[in-house]
Protein backbone atom coordinates (compact mmCIF):
# COMPACT_ATOMS: atom_id res chain seq x y z
CA UNK A 1 0.00 0.00 0.00
CA UNK A 2 1.26 3.68 -1.35
CA UNK A 3 1.22 6.42 1.04
CA UNK A 4 1.30 10.28 -0.36
CA UNK A 5 2.48 13.36 1.23
CA UNK A 6 -0.18 16.07 1.51
CA UNK A 7 -1.81 18.33 3.38
CA UNK A 8 -3.18 16.98 7.33
CA UNK A 9 -5.93 14.64 7.02
CA UNK A 10 -4.60 13.27 4.18
CA UNK A 11 -1.87 10.80 2.94
CA UNK A 12 1.94 11.37 5.08
CA UNK A 13 4.36 9.79 2.70
CA UNK A 14 4.84 7.34 -0.61
CA UNK A 15 5.91 4.39 0.52
CA UNK A 16 5.22 0.57 0.85
CA UNK A 17 4.38 0.02 4.24
CA UNK A 18 3.37 -3.49 5.81
CA UNK A 19 1.99 -4.32 9.33
CA UNK A 20 4.57 -5.34 11.23
CA UNK A 21 5.71 -9.30 11.12
CA UNK A 22 4.80 -9.79 14.74
CA UNK A 23 1.44 -7.88 14.96
CA UNK A 24 0.40 -9.90 11.53
CA UNK A 25 1.38 -13.41 13.08
CA UNK A 26 -0.57 -12.26 16.52
CA UNK A 27 -3.50 -11.21 14.65
CA UNK A 28 -3.65 -14.59 11.89
CA UNK A 29 -3.13 -16.41 15.29
CA UNK A 30 -6.42 -15.16 17.08
CA UNK A 31 -8.59 -14.99 14.00
CA UNK A 32 -8.25 -18.56 13.10
CA UNK A 33 -8.40 -19.58 16.98
CA UNK A 34 -11.60 -17.48 16.92
CA UNK A 35 -12.70 -18.46 13.36
CA UNK A 36 -12.20 -22.62 13.76
CA UNK A 37 -14.01 -22.43 17.49
CA UNK A 38 -16.97 -20.50 16.10
CA UNK A 39 -17.28 -22.64 12.97
CA UNK A 40 -17.21 -25.82 15.47
CA UNK A 41 -19.22 -24.67 18.06
CA UNK A 42 -21.81 -23.47 15.45
CA UNK A 43 -22.12 -26.62 13.95
CA UNK A 44 -22.70 -28.79 17.33
CA UNK A 45 -25.53 -25.67 18.27
CA UNK A 46 -27.14 -26.71 14.76
CA UNK A 47 -26.50 -30.50 14.85
CA UNK A 48 -28.02 -31.02 18.04
CA UNK A 49 -30.39 -27.44 18.87
CA UNK A 50 -31.01 -29.11 22.17
CA UNK A 51 -27.31 -28.44 23.19
CA UNK A 52 -26.51 -32.18 23.95
CA UNK A 53 -23.27 -31.99 22.39
CA UNK A 54 -22.37 -28.74 24.25
CA UNK A 55 -24.00 -30.02 27.58
CA UNK A 56 -25.87 -26.62 27.50
CA UNK A 57 -29.39 -26.53 28.74
CA UNK A 58 -31.47 -24.58 27.26
CA UNK A 59 -32.95 -23.22 30.10
CA UNK A 60 -29.86 -21.06 30.22
CA UNK A 61 -30.93 -18.79 27.49
CA UNK A 62 -33.96 -17.53 29.87
CA UNK A 63 -36.29 -17.76 27.05
CA UNK A 64 -34.62 -15.58 24.69
CA UNK A 65 -34.55 -18.60 22.63
CA UNK A 66 -36.96 -21.46 21.74
CA UNK A 67 -33.34 -23.96 21.49
CA UNK A 68 -29.98 -23.38 20.00
CA UNK A 69 -30.26 -23.17 16.43
CA UNK A 70 -30.66 -20.23 15.68
CA UNK A 71 -27.99 -18.78 18.01
CA UNK A 72 -25.90 -21.81 16.20
CA UNK A 73 -26.56 -20.66 12.68
CA UNK A 74 -25.01 -17.00 13.93
CA UNK A 75 -22.25 -18.63 15.45
CA UNK A 76 -21.67 -20.68 12.15
CA UNK A 77 -21.10 -17.66 10.17
CA UNK A 78 -19.00 -15.58 12.65
CA UNK A 79 -16.80 -18.61 11.80
CA UNK A 80 -17.19 -17.63 8.08
CA UNK A 81 -16.62 -14.19 8.62
CA UNK A 82 -13.63 -14.83 10.68
CA UNK A 83 -11.99 -17.24 8.37
CA UNK A 84 -12.97 -14.75 5.59
CA UNK A 85 -11.18 -12.15 7.70
CA UNK A 86 -7.78 -14.39 8.32
CA UNK A 87 -7.18 -15.08 4.54
CA UNK A 88 -7.64 -10.98 3.82
CA UNK A 89 -4.91 -10.65 6.51
CA UNK A 90 -2.85 -13.17 5.30
CA UNK A 91 -3.06 -12.11 1.66
CA UNK A 92 -2.56 -8.44 2.49
CA UNK A 93 -5.57 -7.50 0.74
CA UNK A 94 -6.77 -3.93 0.63
CA UNK A 95 -9.82 -4.36 2.88
CA UNK A 96 -7.87 -6.39 5.08
CA UNK A 97 -8.11 -4.01 7.80
CA UNK A 98 -11.72 -4.11 7.12
CA UNK A 99 -12.45 -7.76 7.61
CA UNK A 100 -10.62 -8.14 10.84
CA UNK A 101 -12.57 -5.31 12.55
CA UNK A 102 -15.81 -6.74 10.98
CA UNK A 103 -14.76 -10.02 11.99
CA UNK A 104 -13.63 -9.29 15.53
CA UNK A 105 -16.64 -6.42 16.19
CA UNK A 106 -18.96 -9.43 15.59
CA UNK A 107 -17.62 -11.80 17.92
CA UNK A 108 -17.40 -8.67 20.46
CA UNK A 109 -21.13 -7.90 20.33
CA UNK A 110 -21.82 -12.10 20.56
CA UNK A 111 -20.08 -12.01 23.79
CA UNK A 112 -21.92 -9.28 24.82
CA UNK A 113 -25.24 -10.58 24.09
CA UNK A 114 -24.97 -13.61 25.04
CA UNK A 115 -23.65 -12.30 28.72
CA UNK A 116 -26.62 -10.49 28.99
CA UNK A 117 -28.96 -13.26 27.93
CA UNK A 118 -26.75 -15.99 30.13
CA UNK A 119 -27.00 -13.24 33.13
CA UNK A 120 -23.34 -14.69 34.09
CA UNK A 121 -19.91 -14.97 33.51
CA UNK A 122 -18.45 -18.25 32.34
CA UNK A 123 -14.43 -19.23 32.45
CA UNK A 124 -15.49 -20.07 28.87
CA UNK A 125 -15.78 -16.01 28.17
CA UNK A 126 -12.34 -16.00 29.13
CA UNK A 127 -10.93 -18.37 27.26
CA UNK A 128 -12.98 -16.89 23.64
CA UNK A 129 -13.81 -13.44 24.70
CA UNK A 130 -9.87 -12.34 25.65
CA UNK A 131 -8.31 -13.23 22.55
CA UNK A 132 -11.21 -11.34 20.84
CA UNK A 133 -10.14 -8.10 22.87
CA UNK A 134 -6.28 -9.19 22.02
CA UNK A 135 -7.30 -9.43 18.70
CA UNK A 136 -8.52 -6.05 18.35
CA UNK A 137 -5.59 -4.76 20.23
CA UNK A 138 -3.83 -5.73 16.84
CA UNK A 139 -6.15 -4.96 14.56
CA UNK A 140 -6.20 -1.45 15.50
CA UNK A 141 -2.49 -0.16 14.26
CA UNK A 142 -3.62 -2.30 10.98
CA UNK A 143 -6.67 0.01 10.56
CA UNK A 144 -4.29 3.24 11.41
CA UNK A 145 -1.82 1.27 9.02
CA UNK A 146 -4.15 1.41 6.19
CA UNK A 147 -5.50 4.87 7.04
CA UNK A 148 -2.15 6.88 8.11
CA UNK A 149 -3.40 10.24 8.04
CA UNK A 150 -3.01 13.12 10.91
CA UNK A 151 -6.75 12.69 11.69
CA UNK A 152 -6.42 8.98 12.16
CA UNK A 153 -3.64 9.81 14.96
CA UNK A 154 -5.72 12.46 16.55
CA UNK A 155 -8.76 10.26 16.80
CA UNK A 156 -6.04 7.18 18.42
CA UNK A 157 -5.29 10.26 20.73
CA UNK A 158 -8.58 11.10 21.55
CA UNK A 159 -9.14 7.60 23.07
CA UNK A 160 -7.05 8.71 26.03
CA UNK A 161 -9.62 11.23 27.11
CA UNK A 162 -12.80 9.05 25.69
CA UNK A 163 -11.11 6.11 27.92
CA UNK A 164 -10.87 8.65 31.23
CA UNK A 165 -14.37 9.51 30.58
CA UNK A 166 -15.92 6.29 30.28
CA UNK A 167 -14.26 5.21 33.44
CA UNK A 168 -16.09 8.50 35.13
CA UNK A 169 -19.23 7.15 33.45
CA UNK A 170 -19.51 3.81 34.77
CA UNK A 171 -18.11 4.89 38.01
CA UNK A 172 -21.24 6.83 38.65
CA UNK A 173 -23.52 4.52 36.68
CA UNK A 174 -22.57 0.87 37.87
CA UNK A 175 -22.84 1.80 42.02
CA UNK A 176 -26.57 2.89 41.09
CA UNK A 177 -27.44 -0.72 40.20
CA UNK A 178 -25.72 -1.54 43.58
CA UNK A 179 -28.30 -1.15 46.91
CA UNK A 180 -26.82 -0.24 49.70
CA UNK A 181 -23.49 0.14 47.91
CA UNK A 182 -21.70 3.34 49.63
CA UNK A 183 -18.91 5.01 47.45
CA UNK A 184 -17.55 6.80 50.16
CA UNK A 185 -16.86 3.35 52.07
CA UNK A 186 -16.14 0.40 49.57
CA UNK A 187 -13.97 0.24 46.86
CA UNK A 188 -14.37 0.11 43.12
CA UNK A 189 -13.28 -3.90 43.30
CA UNK A 190 -16.80 -4.31 45.43
CA UNK A 191 -18.58 -3.66 42.63
CA UNK A 192 -17.01 -7.14 40.41
CA UNK A 193 -16.98 -9.02 43.18
CA UNK A 194 -17.79 -12.61 43.40
CA UNK A 195 -21.47 -12.26 44.51
CA UNK A 196 -22.26 -8.90 43.86
CA UNK A 197 -25.57 -8.25 42.16
CA UNK A 198 -23.27 -5.51 39.77
CA UNK A 199 -20.31 -7.94 38.93
CA UNK A 200 -21.73 -8.86 35.34
CA UNK A 201 -22.84 -4.95 34.55
CA UNK A 202 -19.69 -4.00 35.68
CA UNK A 203 -17.99 -6.21 33.33
CA UNK A 204 -19.60 -5.46 30.74
CA UNK A 205 -19.23 -1.67 30.75
CA UNK A 206 -15.98 -1.98 31.50
CA UNK A 207 -14.43 -3.64 28.75
CA UNK A 208 -14.46 -0.69 26.46
CA UNK A 209 -12.08 1.11 29.00
CA UNK A 210 -8.94 -0.98 27.85
CA UNK A 211 -10.01 -1.34 24.57
CA UNK A 212 -9.81 2.67 24.47
CA UNK A 213 -6.99 2.92 26.87
CA UNK A 214 -4.95 0.52 23.94
CA UNK A 215 -6.09 2.56 20.76
CA UNK A 216 -4.50 5.76 22.54
CA UNK A 217 -1.24 3.66 23.23
CA UNK A 218 -1.40 2.67 19.55
CA UNK A 219 -1.90 6.76 19.20
CA UNK A 220 1.08 7.68 21.71
CA UNK A 221 3.38 5.03 19.54
CA UNK A 222 2.40 6.45 15.99
CA UNK A 223 2.95 9.98 17.45
CA UNK A 224 6.69 9.32 18.44
CA UNK A 225 8.62 9.01 15.39
CA UNK A 226 12.42 9.42 17.16
CA UNK A 227 11.50 9.97 20.73
CA UNK A 228 12.21 6.83 22.89
CA UNK A 229 10.83 7.94 25.90
CA UNK A 230 7.25 8.83 24.12
CA UNK A 231 7.26 5.04 22.16
CA UNK A 232 8.07 3.33 25.74
CA UNK A 233 5.33 5.16 27.21
CA UNK A 234 2.57 3.76 24.19
CA UNK A 235 4.23 0.26 24.61
CA UNK A 236 3.93 0.60 28.42
CA UNK A 237 -0.21 1.70 28.02
CA UNK A 238 -0.79 -1.07 25.42
CA UNK A 239 0.61 -3.73 27.81
CA UNK A 240 -1.15 -2.11 30.54
CA UNK A 241 -4.65 -2.25 28.73
CA UNK A 242 -3.76 -6.18 27.85
CA UNK A 243 -3.51 -6.92 31.31
CA UNK A 244 -6.36 -4.88 32.41
CA UNK A 245 -8.54 -7.73 29.82
CA UNK A 246 -8.69 -9.58 32.48
CA UNK A 247 -8.94 -8.80 36.56
CA UNK A 248 -8.82 -11.95 39.03
CA UNK A 249 -11.99 -11.12 40.99
CA UNK A 250 -12.33 -10.77 45.11
CA UNK A 251 -15.20 -11.97 47.10
CA UNK A 252 -17.33 -9.86 49.12
CA UNK A 253 -15.56 -8.72 51.96
CA UNK A 254 -17.71 -10.92 54.14
CA UNK A 255 -17.07 -14.08 52.73
CA UNK A 256 -13.54 -13.28 52.80
CA UNK A 257 -13.74 -12.22 56.51
CA UNK A 258 -15.29 -15.84 56.78
CA UNK A 259 -12.64 -17.36 55.42
CA UNK A 260 -13.80 -17.96 52.11
CA UNK A 261 -11.33 -16.44 49.95
CA UNK A 262 -9.54 -17.71 47.94
CA UNK A 263 -6.01 -17.41 45.40
CA UNK A 264 -8.07 -15.03 43.48
CA UNK A 265 -8.43 -12.87 46.01
CA UNK A 266 -4.75 -12.69 46.46
CA UNK A 267 -4.16 -12.21 42.39
CA UNK A 268 -6.46 -9.44 42.80
CA UNK A 269 -4.14 -7.78 45.11
CA UNK A 270 -0.91 -8.49 43.03
CA UNK A 271 -2.89 -7.24 39.54
CA UNK A 272 -3.68 -3.91 41.84
CA UNK A 273 -0.05 -3.49 42.73
CA UNK A 274 1.19 -4.28 38.72
CA UNK A 275 -1.26 -1.76 38.05
CA UNK A 276 0.44 0.61 39.92
CA UNK A 277 3.72 0.22 39.14
CA UNK A 278 2.40 0.62 35.45
CA UNK A 279 0.18 4.29 35.56
CA UNK A 280 3.88 5.04 37.51
CA UNK A 281 6.15 3.80 34.96
CA UNK A 282 4.08 5.17 31.86
CA UNK A 283 3.99 8.48 33.87
CA UNK A 284 7.38 8.69 34.42
CA UNK A 285 8.27 8.03 30.57
CA UNK A 286 5.21 10.23 29.40
CA UNK A 287 6.08 13.11 31.65
CA UNK A 288 9.94 12.76 29.80
CA UNK A 289 8.69 13.37 26.73
CA UNK A 290 6.94 16.96 27.25
CA UNK A 291 7.73 20.19 29.11
CA UNK A 292 8.46 21.87 32.51
CA UNK A 293 4.81 22.05 33.57
CA UNK A 294 4.11 18.85 32.35
CA UNK A 295 6.82 17.15 34.42
CA UNK A 296 5.56 19.24 37.60
CA UNK A 297 2.23 18.15 37.06
CA UNK A 298 3.38 14.31 36.81
CA UNK A 299 5.38 14.50 39.97
CA UNK A 300 2.39 16.41 41.87
CA UNK A 301 0.45 13.58 40.66
CA UNK A 302 3.08 10.62 41.74
CA UNK A 303 2.97 12.62 45.17
CA UNK A 304 -0.63 12.23 45.38
CA UNK A 305 -0.56 8.51 44.85
CA UNK A 306 1.51 7.58 47.42
CA UNK A 307 -0.15 10.25 49.88
CA UNK A 308 -3.61 8.44 49.58
CA UNK A 309 -2.02 5.17 48.79
CA UNK A 310 -0.65 4.96 52.25
CA UNK A 311 -4.35 5.61 53.40
CA UNK A 312 -5.65 3.09 51.09
CA UNK A 313 -3.41 0.94 52.88
CA UNK A 314 -3.84 1.55 56.75
CA UNK A 315 -8.00 1.05 55.83
CA UNK A 316 -7.54 -2.34 53.89
CA UNK A 317 -7.45 -4.38 56.20
CA UNK A 318 -10.78 -3.63 57.38
CA UNK A 319 -12.23 -5.39 54.19
CA UNK A 320 -10.59 -8.54 54.96
CA UNK A 321 -11.80 -8.65 58.09
CA UNK A 322 -15.27 -7.11 57.61
CA UNK A 323 -14.46 -4.23 59.58
CA UNK A 324 -15.75 -0.77 58.60
CA UNK A 325 -13.74 1.31 56.04
CA UNK A 326 -14.93 4.61 56.39
CA UNK A 327 -13.25 6.55 53.98
CA UNK A 328 -11.27 3.79 51.89
CA UNK A 329 -13.36 4.49 48.70
CA UNK A 330 -12.73 7.90 48.52
CA UNK A 331 -9.06 7.68 48.96
CA UNK A 332 -9.40 4.99 46.36
CA UNK A 333 -11.16 6.76 43.61
CA UNK A 334 -8.91 9.73 43.99
CA UNK A 335 -6.05 7.91 42.95
CA UNK A 336 -7.77 6.35 40.02
CA UNK A 337 -9.50 9.76 39.16
CA UNK A 338 -5.56 11.67 39.14
CA UNK A 339 -4.50 9.20 36.98
CA UNK A 340 -7.75 9.06 34.61
CA UNK A 341 -6.91 13.25 34.49
CA UNK A 342 -3.10 12.59 33.84
CA UNK A 343 -3.92 10.79 30.91
CA UNK A 344 -6.42 13.23 29.30
CA UNK A 345 -4.06 16.25 30.14
CA UNK A 346 -1.26 13.47 28.60
CA UNK A 347 -3.46 13.37 25.44
CA UNK A 348 -4.35 17.00 25.18
CA UNK A 349 -0.68 17.79 25.56
CA UNK A 350 0.35 14.98 22.15
CA UNK A 351 -2.89 16.81 20.71
CA UNK A 352 -1.16 19.87 20.73
CA UNK A 353 1.67 18.65 19.39
CA UNK A 354 0.13 16.94 16.20
CA UNK A 355 -1.56 19.78 15.40
CA UNK A 356 1.83 21.69 15.46
CA UNK A 357 3.32 19.42 13.43
CA UNK A 358 0.56 19.39 11.01
CA UNK A 359 0.56 23.62 10.60
CA UNK A 360 4.27 23.22 9.65
CA UNK A 361 3.89 20.55 7.17
CA UNK A 362 1.36 22.15 5.86
CA UNK A 363 3.27 25.55 5.27
CA UNK A 364 6.26 23.74 3.82
CA UNK A 365 3.95 22.11 1.47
Amino acid sequence: MEQILTHPGKKLQTQKVDQPRWQRIILLSLLGYEGAGALMGGILLIAAPGGRYMDMPVEIMHGVFRDFMVPGIILFGLGILNTAAFVAVLRRTRSDWFMAGLALGGLFIWFIVEIVILQELHWLHAMWGIPVLLGWVMAIPLIALRHETVMMRKALLACGILSSLWYLVINIFVPMQYEGYSSVTQTVSELSAIGAPTRVIWVLLATLYPLLFAAFGWGVVKSAAGNRSLRVAGTLIIVYSVMNFYWPPMHLREVIAAGGGTLTDTLHIVWAMITLLFNMLLMGFGAATSGKQFRLFTIVTFVVFIVFGILIGMEAPGIQANLPTPWIGVWERINIGVFQLWVVVFAIVLLRKEKVAGLIKGNET
